[in-house]
């Protein structure tokens, strides 16, 4: 990056020196025109310099998405190596050791638990791959809503703490009309991230109910919080929340990426608002209940 940059500002000066020179040139050659080569001078130069400062930022701007690609890459291999070898480990040690039938139960357990979390990773690079492909179009129809916020916090309940940190207010019977599979990733997000980014066994509350013509559907936790400026860039994709220590938590930087996506096909939309004392609220208001 340095040489580049380097290049880059190297052959900016030599081509206004040359400009330069030869507007120079050009004035003591006809004296009598310097008033018209001094201002296409200036006009060109003003040109150039913009142009150069353009594909700087744009030079910039494609490095900078090489860079998240890439930690993208490092993030993913983590992320299914981690459960792989867990999964190996309990297998392996229920097939040499002899154990009785509630640990071979306790091990199994948890590799349906670590394969749960290889199936929502892939999930989550598969249905960012869909959504690049503009002509891509979700399968809408009607379903429960409460029943599917339901399903995600009891799941992600097991797997957060022992204590009961999950706390749903979810109106009873609410029918959306949206892509199940899609909205259901949605909901599994943006409970994992307040799960992630909040303090061992915090409380986090996530509710749903009507508001007039709208569905509002939320997710408050008291985590590290979102500042005013990443509140503008956290839907970017392979955007990580944070400080190098935060960015140590597990993830890819799609989830939020796919939520924004996904509610922009779906008549809805997402907002984020500080909680108090800390941590943040996600809501997501599904206007007509999506139809």
């Amino acid at each position: 990056m340095k040489k580049a940059l380097f290049l880059f500002y190297f052959l900016v000066f030599y081509a206004s020196a040359q400009l330069i020179w030869w507007g120079y040139m050009l004035v003591n050659f006809e004296p009598g025109r310097k008033g018209m080569i001094f201002g296409e001078g200036m006009i060109f130069m003003f040109i150039f310099i913009w142009g150069a400062l353009r594909l700087k930022r744009q030079f910039k701007e494609e490095y900078r998405t090489h860079q998240q690609q890439q930690n993208f890459l490092l993030a993913v291999t983590h992320e299914l190596k981690s459960p792989l070898a867990s999964v190996k480990l309990y297998l392996q040690t229920i097939q040499k050791r002899d154990l009785d039938r509630e640990q071979q139960r306790m091990f199994l357990s948890n590799s349906l638990k670590d394969i749960e979390r290889l199936d929502y990773l892939v999930e989550n690079v598969l249905l960012a791959t869909k959504l690049e492909n503009r002509s891509f179009s979700f399968p809408k129809e009607d379903f429960n809503m409460s029943e599917l916020v339901a399903d995600v916090v009891d799941r992600l309940q097991k797997n957060a703490c022992k204590t009961e940190i999950i706390k749903p207010h979810v109106e009873q019977n609410v029918i959306l009309h949206a892509d199940k599979f899609a909205i259901t990733n949605v909901v599994t997000n943006l409970i994992e991230n307040a799960v992630k980014y909040s303090p061992p066994c915090a409380h986090i509350e996530v509710n749903l109910f009507p508001r007039e013509n709208s569905l509002i559907f939320s997710v408050s936790d008291h985590g590290i919080g979102v500042s005013d400026e990443e509140k503008k860039l956290i839907f970017n994709k392979f955007y990580r929340v944070g400080n190098e220590s935060t960015r140590k938590t597990k993830g890819t930087g799609l989830g939020l990426y796919i939520v924004k996506t996904v509610l922009q096909k779906h008549n809805a939309s997402i907002k984020v608002k500080d909680n108090h004392p800390s941590g943040s609220i996600f809501e997501v208001t599904f206007y007509n209940y999506a139809k």
